[in-house]
Order: structure tokens, then C-alpha cells, then sequence
């Protein structure tokens, strides 16, 4: 196992030295989505999970997230989609969509995104759940609109949750280009137009019988958020981690006047430790579900001192880091994202607090 695993961070080294660090300004400032890289993980075998039992699994995939939120958040997120989707049918105890779908998305012959940010909220009592749902001959008939929807194109699936009654919502998988699916891409943000993220119009879709992963999205959503949410924090963890190393590596310029701000790497190394350590010991729990409250806990303070950590980084390249193509303000800009990435700080504060 030990053989496999170094094997396996040998190629994703080399994934990322050769599919991804040569565009990662491209992605940037250019919004150009990193769609090669991710098919590359999986013709490489980096997305299987028939080999792994589940802790081996989670460990292997947290470590995938991080090692690419390191060089590119934007890509390390697309990647996390992906992994949302794949979670999605490998817990749906469909065979059928395990057998079809789950294997062309864990060898790169498709990608997917999740779907779940107005669900999440829903659940959460921030909004209502934009979809609804008919039952039909068949299938289920869907209507309404997602505003944003990442990691998505012409190859590509995307989780959803309708509801079909007030006692009733259903989760299902469909395909992009599927009919009456309307697509608008989104390239207005400050950071991250790479994630390939899209309006999603239903107009009268028809959703049939093998796509629904569960007819109970209420109890499905429970198993499954516990990863939702755990796979996100090691996005956190490559910014934080870089940021840190951005930082020692220009401790003695300008007469090592960077020792008298405030934030020193010493400090963000210490607190990381502990974020660390917390997911550690989370992860050894047979059952996640009942960790959910320490798992929102670990990534509301992991989303702050992502954060922490990026602004500190621009304070202590001074005006070299308020260049646009800079390395600190691109991490900036993650940071602001991943702070508003469902579940956002205000959603986890709420969730928190109901949780107390």
C-alpha cells in the first residue's frame, strides 16, 4: 500500500508540474478553464476508489485537493466538484449509475459538478429550493433556475435537488446538454472565472428513473454533507499552506523590516497545526455524520485563516503583491472565494449557533 501511495503522489506531482503550474496565470487572469488536468487525473488512475476503503479513499482524495489548491485554488475547487459528483453515486447505492456513470466519471471519460449550493442553503433555512419537481411517466419533470452551478460544460453531469411536494424532494444526476437545460456562463467574478460556472435554466426537463439517486434528498443529504464539507477544507489548507511559504521566502528583504508586522509565519504555522490536527482526528471517526458539528467548526476557522494568511502575505510583499498577476493577490482572491463558497462563514455562523 505504502508502494502505491508514493506512486501515486509521484504522478499527481508530476500532473501538476506539467497540466497545471503553465497555466495557472491563464486560469487566472483569462478565466481558462483547467479541463485538461482534470481528465488527466483520471486517465491516470488518481480518481479511482475501488482499490481503497473508505479512510484510505478520503485520505487520498483530501490530499489530491490540497497538493492542487496549492498551486491553483480554482482548479483545486473544479477538482472538489468533481469529487462531490463522484460521492454523490458512489453513496447512492444505485448499481446501475455505479456501473455507467460513476466509472466514466473516476477515469476522466466525464467530468461533474455538484449542484448542491442552493440545497445546502436550503437546508440550512438561508433560501428556498429554486427546483421543483412533477412526477411523470418515467422520471420526474423539473423546472426553475440555479444561479450558479461550477465545474460544468458539454461532457459534463451536475447533481440537483427538486422538490416534488412538501414532504418530498428527490436528488438526482443529469447531463449538461441534456434537453430543455439551459446554460449561461458566469465570468463576472473577481477571481476564480475558471471554475467553469454556469446559470442552469430548467425549462420543462425531464429527469427519468435512472438518473435519481435518491427519492428521499432529505436523508440522502444528511450521509452525504459530511463530506461535501470535508473535501472543501483542504482548498483552505493549500492556500494557507502557500501563503506561508510565500512569506519566509521574502522575510529579509528590505532590511528585514517584514519582522515588525503583526502576522508573522511562526504565528500562521502554529494555528495551522492545530486546524491540522483537528482533521486528523476527525477523519478517524468510523461515523462523520456525527462529527458535523466539529467538521462545520473546523471549516469556518479554516476559511478565516485562509484568509488571515492571504492578507498577511500581501502585507509582507508590500507593493510588489498589488500587481494584478501577482502570486499574493491571486491567493487574496481565492481566499475571498472560499470564504463565500457554500457553506459561506455567514451560513457555518448560523449553523453553529442553531448547533450549540
Amino acid at each position: 500500500m505504502l508502494t502505491d501511495e508514493l506512486e501515486k503522489k509521484g504522478m499527481l506531482e508530476d500532473l501538476i508540474r506539467e497540466k497545471l503550474k503553465p497555466i495557472v496565470k491563464q486560469i487566472d487572469l483569462d478565466g481558462f478553464y483547467p479541463k485538461e488536468y482534470l481528465i488527466s487525473l483520471g486517465k491516470a488512475g488518481l480518481l479511482q476508489s475501488d482499490q481503497l476503503n473508505d479512510k484510505e479513499m478520503i485520505f487520498h482524495r483530501l490530499r489530491l485537493v490540497e497538493e492542487t489548491a496549492k498551486v491553483c485554488m480554482t482548479t483545486g475547487f473544479t477538482l472538489w466538484c468533481h469529487l462531490a459528483a463522484l460521492t454523490y453515486l458512489q453513496k447512492s447505492g444505485d448499481q446501475f449509475l455505479k456501473e455507467t456513470l460513476l466509472r466514466s466519471l473516476e477515469t476522466g471519460q466525464l467530468l461533474g459538478g455538484t449542484g448542491l449550493s442552493n440545497p445546502m442553503k436550503y437546508y440550512a433555512g438561508l433560501e428556498p429550493l429554486h427546483l421543483k419537481a412533477v412526477r411523470a411517466k418515467g422520471g420526474y419533470v423539473v423546472s426553475g433556475q440555479l444561479p450558479a452551478v461550477s465545474n460544468l460544460g458539454d461532457d459534463h453531469w451536475f447533481g440537483m435537488i427538486a422538490s416534488v411536494s412538501e414532504q418530498q424532494r428527490i436528488m438526482a444526476i443529469i447531463p449538461c446538454d441534456h434537453k430543455g437545460l439551459t446554460l449561461k456562463e458566469k465570468k463576472c467574478y473577481i477571481g476564480l472565472n475558471g471554475s467553469a460556472t454556469y446559470t442552469c435554466v430548467f425549462h420543462d426537463v425531464f429527469v427519468s428513473n435512472q438518473w435519481v439517486i435518491a427519492e428521499n434528498a432529505d436523508q440522502f443529504v444528511e450521509m452525504i454533507r459530511p463530506l461535501f464539507v470535508l473535501y472543501q477544507i483542504p482548498l483552505g489548507f493549500g492556500g494557507i499552506e502557500v501563503s506561508i511559504q510565500s512569506i519566509k521566502k521574502i522575510r529579509n528583504k528590505q532590511s528585514g523590516s517584514n519582522q515588525y508586522l503583526n502576522i508573522q509565519p511562526e504565528q500562521l504555522e502554529y494555528e495551522f497545526k492545530q486546524l491540522r490536527e483537528r482533521y486528523d482526528r476527525i477523519i478517524q471517526f468510523k461515523q462523520l455524520a456525527e462529527c458535523w458539528h466539529d467538521i462545520l467548526k473546523l471549516r469556518l476557522d479554516t476559511a478565516y485563516l485562509t484568509l488571515k494568511a492571504a492578507h498577511a502575505s500581501m502585507l509582507h510583499y508590500g507593493s510588489a503583491a498589488y500587481l494584478q498577476k501577482s502570486d499574493p493577490s491571486r491567493r487574496l482572491r481565492e481566499a475571498y472565494f472560499f470564504i463565500n463558497l457554500t457553506p459561506t462563514v455567514k451560513h457555518l455562523e448560523k449553523s453553529l449557533s442553531h448547533s450549540k
